[in-house]
Protein backbone atom coordinates (compact mmCIF):
# COMPACT_ATOMS: atom_id res chain seq x y z
CA UNK A 1 0.00 0.00 0.00
CA UNK A 2 1.45 3.58 -1.01
CA UNK A 3 1.25 6.47 1.26
CA UNK A 4 -1.17 8.02 -0.13
CA UNK A 5 -3.69 4.82 0.55
CA UNK A 6 -2.49 4.24 3.94
CA UNK A 7 -3.23 8.08 4.50
CA UNK A 8 -6.65 7.63 3.43
CA UNK A 9 -7.94 4.61 4.63
CA UNK A 10 -6.56 5.44 8.10
CA UNK A 11 -8.84 8.75 7.62
CA UNK A 12 -10.70 10.23 11.12
CA UNK A 13 -14.23 9.88 11.43
CA UNK A 14 -16.68 12.05 13.07
CA UNK A 15 -15.02 11.09 16.68
CA UNK A 16 -11.62 11.81 15.49
CA UNK A 17 -11.51 14.52 13.36
CA UNK A 18 -8.13 15.35 11.29
CA UNK A 19 -9.23 19.13 11.18
CA UNK A 20 -10.07 20.15 14.64
CA UNK A 21 -10.22 24.01 14.31
CA UNK A 22 -13.14 23.39 11.89
CA UNK A 23 -14.34 20.86 14.15
CA UNK A 24 -14.61 23.01 17.11
CA UNK A 25 -18.08 24.37 14.86
CA UNK A 26 -19.98 21.42 15.03
CA UNK A 27 -23.46 21.84 16.20
CA UNK A 28 -25.41 24.93 14.92
CA UNK A 29 -23.19 26.33 12.38
CA UNK A 30 -23.09 29.69 11.97
CA UNK A 31 -23.85 32.05 9.15
CA UNK A 32 -20.73 32.56 8.56
CA UNK A 33 -19.51 29.11 8.05
CA UNK A 34 -22.32 28.11 5.63
CA UNK A 35 -20.78 31.07 3.48
CA UNK A 36 -16.95 29.29 3.82
CA UNK A 37 -18.47 26.29 2.62
CA UNK A 38 -20.46 27.89 -0.43
CA UNK A 39 -17.12 29.54 -1.73
CA UNK A 40 -14.93 26.39 -0.84
CA UNK A 41 -17.49 24.56 -3.05
CA UNK A 42 -17.09 26.98 -6.13
CA UNK A 43 -13.54 27.20 -5.62
CA UNK A 44 -12.96 23.69 -5.76
CA UNK A 45 -15.19 22.95 -9.04
CA UNK A 46 -13.63 25.81 -10.53
CA UNK A 47 -10.15 25.19 -10.05
CA UNK A 48 -10.88 21.58 -10.79
CA UNK A 49 -12.63 22.71 -14.11
CA UNK A 50 -15.81 20.72 -13.65
CA UNK A 51 -19.52 21.13 -13.27
CA UNK A 52 -22.32 19.55 -11.62
CA UNK A 53 -22.49 22.84 -9.57
CA UNK A 54 -26.14 23.07 -9.35
CA UNK A 55 -27.12 19.95 -7.94
CA UNK A 56 -24.41 20.23 -5.04
CA UNK A 57 -25.39 23.98 -3.85
CA UNK A 58 -28.55 22.48 -3.80
CA UNK A 59 -27.94 19.45 -1.35
CA UNK A 60 -24.85 21.29 0.81
CA UNK A 61 -27.29 23.21 3.37
CA UNK A 62 -28.86 19.28 4.10
CA UNK A 63 -25.52 18.13 3.89
CA UNK A 64 -24.10 20.41 6.53
CA UNK A 65 -27.10 20.24 8.87
CA UNK A 66 -26.55 16.42 8.56
CA UNK A 67 -22.65 16.16 9.11
CA UNK A 68 -22.95 19.17 12.01
CA UNK A 69 -26.08 18.70 14.18
CA UNK A 70 -27.61 15.49 13.44
CA UNK A 71 -25.79 12.28 12.91
CA UNK A 72 -24.35 10.55 15.94
CA UNK A 73 -21.00 9.03 16.09
CA UNK A 74 -21.92 5.69 14.55
CA UNK A 75 -24.76 6.95 12.32
CA UNK A 76 -24.42 5.73 8.56
CA UNK A 77 -24.74 8.36 6.16
CA UNK A 78 -25.00 7.01 1.98
CA UNK A 79 -25.08 9.50 -0.70
CA UNK A 80 -27.36 7.97 -3.56
CA UNK A 81 -27.28 11.10 -5.43
CA UNK A 82 -23.45 10.37 -5.85
CA UNK A 83 -23.20 13.96 -8.37
CA UNK A 84 -23.24 16.27 -5.15
CA UNK A 85 -20.30 14.73 -3.55
CA UNK A 86 -19.03 17.62 -3.95
CA UNK A 87 -20.86 19.23 -1.29
CA UNK A 88 -20.82 15.53 0.79
CA UNK A 89 -16.57 16.74 0.68
CA UNK A 90 -17.27 20.05 1.57
CA UNK A 91 -19.35 18.99 4.41
CA UNK A 92 -16.66 16.67 6.19
CA UNK A 93 -14.32 19.50 5.40
CA UNK A 94 -16.63 21.58 7.32
CA UNK A 95 -17.22 19.65 10.11
CA UNK A 96 -13.37 18.93 10.66
CA UNK A 97 -12.73 15.80 8.74
CA UNK A 98 -11.08 16.38 5.62
CA UNK A 99 -8.61 18.90 5.07
CA UNK A 100 -7.79 21.69 2.59
CA UNK A 101 -4.89 19.34 1.19
CA UNK A 102 -7.63 16.73 0.63
CA UNK A 103 -10.40 19.13 -1.00
CA UNK A 104 -7.70 20.25 -3.21
CA UNK A 105 -7.31 16.57 -4.78
CA UNK A 106 -10.93 16.78 -5.88
CA UNK A 107 -11.25 15.74 -9.80
CA UNK A 108 -7.43 14.96 -9.90
CA UNK A 109 -5.46 11.74 -10.79
CA UNK A 110 -5.15 9.50 -8.20
CA UNK A 111 -7.26 11.10 -5.62
CA UNK A 112 -10.11 9.52 -3.38
CA UNK A 113 -12.55 12.79 -3.90
CA UNK A 114 -13.67 11.90 -7.42
CA UNK A 115 -16.64 13.38 -9.20
CA UNK A 116 -18.78 10.34 -7.80
CA UNK A 117 -18.05 8.60 -4.77
CA UNK A 118 -15.29 6.16 -4.11
CA UNK A 119 -15.53 3.71 -1.17
CA UNK A 120 -13.04 2.08 1.20
CA UNK A 121 -10.85 5.09 1.93
CA UNK A 122 -12.97 6.72 4.67
CA UNK A 123 -15.34 5.38 7.38
CA UNK A 124 -17.33 8.43 6.18
CA UNK A 125 -18.09 7.38 2.58
CA UNK A 126 -19.50 3.64 2.94
CA UNK A 127 -20.72 3.40 -0.54
CA UNK A 128 -19.46 4.17 -4.26
CA UNK A 129 -22.56 5.72 -6.01
CA UNK A 130 -23.22 7.47 -9.08
CA UNK A 131 -25.49 5.22 -11.06
CA UNK A 132 -28.91 6.31 -9.81
CA UNK A 133 -31.10 3.96 -7.71
CA UNK A 134 -28.54 2.08 -6.37
CA UNK A 135 -27.61 4.49 -3.18
CA UNK A 136 -31.11 3.27 -1.01
CA UNK A 137 -31.04 -0.18 -1.47
CA UNK A 138 -27.31 -0.64 -0.72
CA UNK A 139 -28.83 2.14 2.66
CA UNK A 140 -31.51 -0.20 3.47
CA UNK A 141 -28.89 -3.33 3.66
CA UNK A 142 -27.61 -1.17 5.86
CA UNK A 143 -29.77 -0.47 8.08
CA UNK A 144 -31.05 -3.78 8.33
CA UNK A 145 -27.47 -5.26 9.29
CA UNK A 146 -28.01 -3.08 12.25
CA UNK A 147 -31.39 -4.31 13.24
CA UNK A 148 -30.56 -7.76 12.75
CA UNK A 149 -27.49 -7.12 15.15
CA UNK A 150 -29.91 -5.17 17.80
CA UNK A 151 -28.12 -1.73 17.25
CA UNK A 152 -30.23 1.53 17.07
CA UNK A 153 -27.89 3.28 14.74
CA UNK A 154 -29.32 5.22 12.22
CA UNK A 155 -29.07 5.38 8.59
CA UNK A 156 -29.22 8.53 6.23
CA UNK A 157 -29.44 8.46 2.56
CA UNK A 158 -29.88 11.22 0.05
CA UNK A 159 -31.50 11.04 -2.65
CA UNK A 160 -32.60 13.28 -5.92
CA UNK A 161 -35.91 13.69 -7.22
CA UNK A 162 -35.21 12.47 -10.55
CA UNK A 163 -33.84 9.40 -9.07
CA UNK A 164 -37.27 8.23 -7.81
CA UNK A 165 -37.86 7.59 -11.39
CA UNK A 166 -36.02 4.27 -10.82
CA UNK A 167 -38.10 1.21 -9.67
CA UNK A 168 -35.29 -0.03 -7.40
CA UNK A 169 -36.33 2.78 -5.10
CA UNK A 170 -39.65 1.72 -4.56
CA UNK A 171 -38.48 -1.87 -4.22
CA UNK A 172 -36.01 -0.52 -1.02
CA UNK A 173 -39.02 1.84 0.23
CA UNK A 174 -41.26 -1.50 0.50
CA UNK A 175 -38.61 -3.59 1.96
CA UNK A 176 -37.05 -0.85 4.19
CA UNK A 177 -41.34 0.33 5.52
CA UNK A 178 -41.96 -4.16 5.88
CA UNK A 179 -38.74 -4.13 8.10
CA UNK A 180 -39.03 -0.81 10.00
CA UNK A 181 -35.51 -0.07 9.63
CA UNK A 182 -34.10 3.03 11.23
CA UNK A 183 -33.63 5.01 8.06
CA UNK A 184 -34.30 8.36 6.90
CA UNK A 185 -34.49 9.19 3.43
CA UNK A 186 -33.83 12.86 2.17
CA UNK A 187 -35.03 13.90 -1.29
CA UNK A 188 -33.33 16.85 -2.65
CA UNK A 189 -36.28 18.12 -4.40
CA UNK A 190 -35.05 21.05 -7.18
CA UNK A 191 -37.17 20.02 -9.75
CA UNK A 192 -33.90 19.63 -12.46
CA UNK A 193 -32.37 16.42 -14.03
CA UNK A 194 -30.07 16.17 -16.63
CA UNK A 195 -32.63 16.50 -19.51
CA UNK A 196 -34.77 19.25 -18.16
CA UNK A 197 -37.47 19.44 -15.70
CA UNK A 198 -38.78 16.34 -13.68
CA UNK A 199 -42.36 17.46 -14.59
CA UNK A 200 -41.49 17.04 -18.39
CA UNK A 201 -39.36 14.11 -18.49
CA UNK A 202 -41.51 11.78 -16.17
CA UNK A 203 -43.76 13.96 -13.74
CA UNK A 204 -44.70 12.67 -10.08
CA UNK A 205 -46.00 15.74 -9.00
CA UNK A 206 -46.79 15.49 -6.18
CA UNK A 207 -44.38 13.50 -4.95
CA UNK A 208 -45.28 13.57 -1.17
CA UNK A 209 -48.83 11.78 -2.23
CA UNK A 210 -46.52 8.98 -4.04
CA UNK A 211 -45.85 7.70 -0.35
CA UNK A 212 -48.87 7.78 1.09
CA UNK A 213 -49.92 3.83 0.56
CA UNK A 214 -46.33 3.15 2.33
CA UNK A 215 -47.39 3.83 5.86
CA UNK A 216 -44.35 6.15 6.20
CA UNK A 217 -44.27 9.49 7.96
CA UNK A 218 -43.23 12.18 4.68
CA UNK A 219 -42.22 15.61 5.91
CA UNK A 220 -41.78 18.85 3.71
CA UNK A 221 -39.35 21.29 4.56
CA UNK A 222 -37.56 24.09 3.23
CA UNK A 223 -34.29 22.55 1.67
CA UNK A 224 -32.09 25.72 2.27
CA UNK A 225 -33.41 26.48 6.11
CA UNK A 226 -31.42 24.82 8.46
CA UNK A 227 -33.46 24.97 11.36
CA UNK A 228 -36.11 23.74 9.52
CA UNK A 229 -34.03 20.64 8.49
CA UNK A 230 -32.65 20.21 11.79
CA UNK A 231 -35.94 20.07 13.23
CA UNK A 232 -37.34 17.20 10.74
CA UNK A 233 -33.82 15.39 11.09
CA UNK A 234 -33.82 15.30 14.50
CA UNK A 235 -37.02 13.47 15.04
CA UNK A 236 -36.50 9.69 15.49
CA UNK A 237 -39.71 7.34 14.91
CA UNK A 238 -40.22 3.39 14.59
CA UNK A 239 -39.78 3.03 11.22
CA UNK A 240 -38.35 4.67 8.11
CA UNK A 241 -39.32 8.43 7.31
CA UNK A 242 -38.97 10.39 4.56
CA UNK A 243 -38.19 14.42 4.50
CA UNK A 244 -38.63 16.32 1.28
CA UNK A 245 -36.60 19.18 0.85
CA UNK A 246 -37.78 21.73 -1.00
CA UNK A 247 -34.38 22.99 -2.41
CA UNK A 248 -32.89 25.24 -5.34
CA UNK A 249 -30.72 23.91 -8.41
CA UNK A 250 -27.75 26.07 -7.48
CA UNK A 251 -28.73 28.14 -4.78
CA UNK A 252 -26.86 30.98 -3.64
CA UNK A 253 -25.79 31.85 -7.45
CA UNK A 254 -28.85 34.30 -9.28
CA UNK A 255 -27.37 32.72 -12.91
CA UNK A 256 -27.04 29.68 -11.49
CA UNK A 257 -30.65 29.24 -10.14
CA UNK A 258 -33.62 26.60 -11.77
CA UNK A 259 -31.14 26.76 -14.97
CA UNK A 260 -30.59 23.14 -16.46
CA UNK A 261 -27.05 24.15 -17.72
CA UNK A 262 -25.85 24.28 -14.33
CA UNK A 263 -26.41 20.86 -14.34
CA UNK A 264 -23.34 20.51 -16.39
CA UNK A 265 -20.84 23.26 -17.02
CA UNK A 266 -17.99 24.52 -15.23
CA UNK A 267 -17.62 28.11 -14.09
CA UNK A 268 -15.41 30.66 -16.03
CA UNK A 269 -13.31 32.95 -14.24
CA UNK A 270 -15.36 35.82 -14.38
CA UNK A 271 -18.67 33.53 -13.22
CA UNK A 272 -16.73 32.45 -10.90
CA UNK A 273 -15.82 35.82 -9.48
CA UNK A 274 -19.19 36.55 -9.53
CA UNK A 275 -20.69 33.67 -7.56
CA UNK A 276 -18.32 34.69 -4.61
CA UNK A 277 -19.16 38.19 -4.74
CA UNK A 278 -23.62 36.92 -4.94
CA UNK A 279 -22.56 34.80 -1.53
CA UNK A 280 -20.74 37.64 0.14
CA UNK A 281 -23.36 39.83 -0.33
CA UNK A 282 -26.44 37.84 0.17
CA UNK A 283 -24.98 36.32 3.39
CA UNK A 284 -24.41 40.42 4.37
CA UNK A 285 -28.14 41.07 3.51
CA UNK A 286 -29.19 38.32 6.38
CA UNK A 287 -26.81 39.61 9.09
CA UNK A 288 -28.34 43.71 8.64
Amino acid sequence: MDDVSAKRLAQPSRSNPTNPDLAETVGVLPSDRVRLAQKRLLEMHFNAGVGHIGGNLSALDALLVLHHDVMARDDVFVLAKGHAAGALYIALWSSGRLTDDDLNTFHRDGTFLAGHTVAGWSADIPVATGSLGHGLPVAAGIALGYKLQSQSHEVFCLTSDGEWQEGSNWEALIFAVHQKLNLTILIDENRLQGFGTTEAVASMDPLESKFKGFAIEVVSVDGHDHAAIRSALSVRTQGPRIVVLKTVKGHGVSFMENAIEWHYLPLNAEQYRTALQEIDDRHEKTLR
